[in-house]
């Protein structure tokens, strides 16, 4: 399963189950368009630090690195040793 995919599931799975993976837009933003509110956030940053081994709390995050599917990507990508997982 590739980053796009697996952040897509999560986010309709688990914090917008009335957004269907597949129309999901990868550059929608998630927060402006209200798929997710600050708390889906908190809980998006806490998936992503455990299914991807990032230590959330020795990075500098924004918001912003999270506004959309693609964001949240390349945020993994930046972040992960190899960049694929």
């Amino acid at each position: 399963m590739t980053h796009e995919q697996s952040i897509k599931r999560y986010i309709c799975e688990e914090l917008a189950p009335d957004v269907d993976p597949a129309t999901l837009p990868t550059d929608a933003d998630l927060l402006g368009t209200g798929i997710i509110d600050s708390l889906s956030l908190v809980r998006l940053v806490a998936w992503i630090g455990e299914e991807y081994d990032i230590p959330i709390a020795d990075i500098e995050i924004a918001p912003e690195d999270f506004n959309s599917v693609d964001k949240v990507k390349a945020f993994i990508e930046k972040h992960t040793v190899s960049g694929v997982v």
